[in-house]
Parts: structure tokens; sequence; C-alpha cells
């Protein structure tokens, strides 16, 4: 059973253990690979509405996603989240389980559309979002070198 919650200031060094090694392989976040903690807990939970956690029932701490508007004033009706799974979780459906859950605080809190672009696509597509747009060479994959980005968008309510 995994519960989601919103994160408290004592579990962001849980999150930055799993999170940093993400980081400095540089193939799925546009960070500057050997950022610091400090940096990445600006860009997760500082800047943006809300973070959260994913944990099991022992209270580790398995994965992690931040709801934030996806642009300023014009543009805050579409919420942009970014998730990560602890490398000794993944493969447990603890995106999805996130991603569904950032869909219904986005509605919650107003927000009418979910834009995303991560690297676990299928699971993306598998809960209705569709990529609306490619950007040809915008990531520069640590591995692969420059790849194309996605944006990917589901709407959250109809627009009337």
């Amino acid at each position: 059973m995994i519960r989601l919650r919103e994160l408290q200031e004592k579990d962001w060094p849980l999150v930055w253990k799993f999170m940093q090694p993400v980081i400095h392989a540089g193939e799925t976040y546009p960070y500057e690979r050997n950022m610091t903690a400090d940096q990445a807990r600006h860009l997760w939970i500082d800047v943006t509405e809300v973070a959260y956690v994913a944990e099991d029932e022992s209270g580790e701490i398995l994965g992690s996603y931040y709801l934030k508007p996806n642009q300023p004033t014009l543009g805050a009706h579409v919420a942009n989240c970014g998730y990560l799974v602890s490398a000794n979780a993944r493969g447990r459906g603890i995106a999805t389980q996130m991603c569904e859950h950032s869909q219904d605080e986005a509605r919650k809190r107003g927000f009418r559309a979910v834009k995303t672009n991560e690297a676990s696509v299928h699971i993306w597509k598998k809960l209705g979002f569709h990529i609306v747009g490619t950007l040809p060479g915008a990531f520069d994959h640590a591995k692969l070198g420059f790849v194309d980005a996605f944006v990917m968008y589901k709407a959250l309510v109809d627009n009337d």
C-alpha cells in the first residue's frame, strides 16, 4: 500500500538521496548535473505550488512529485508536474499512482490541464496524455546527445 502526502521539510534529505543520482546521470531532467541539494530543493519545493512524497506502509519514501503552474498569469491554468521514483522502487507502479494523484490534486487546485514531459512516455500515454508537440534536439542527454523532447498534455476539465 502506497500513501501520498505533502512533502515535509524532514523528507527532503531522503528525497535528495534518490534524486541526486538521477540528476547526476543527466538522462531525464534538464538540471545542472552537479547541482547541490540546496539548488535541487529550491527547484523541487521552493518554486512549486506543492510537492508530495509516496511512502510505503513502513514510512520509506519511494518517490516524489511537484505540482506548479506551467507558466505565470495567462498560462497558470495548466499544471506542470515532475516525478521521481527511487531506483529500488521502480517497476512497482509508483509513478502511475503519483501521476493519477497529481491529476486529482491539480483539478482540486483549479488547474484545467496538466502538461508533462517525462522519460516514461508509455505511462503518461496509458493515463490519457497525448503528445502534442515534439521539440527536436531539445534535451542534451548525457549518453545519447541531443534528443527530442515531447510536450505531453491532458485536459482535466471539458473546455466549455
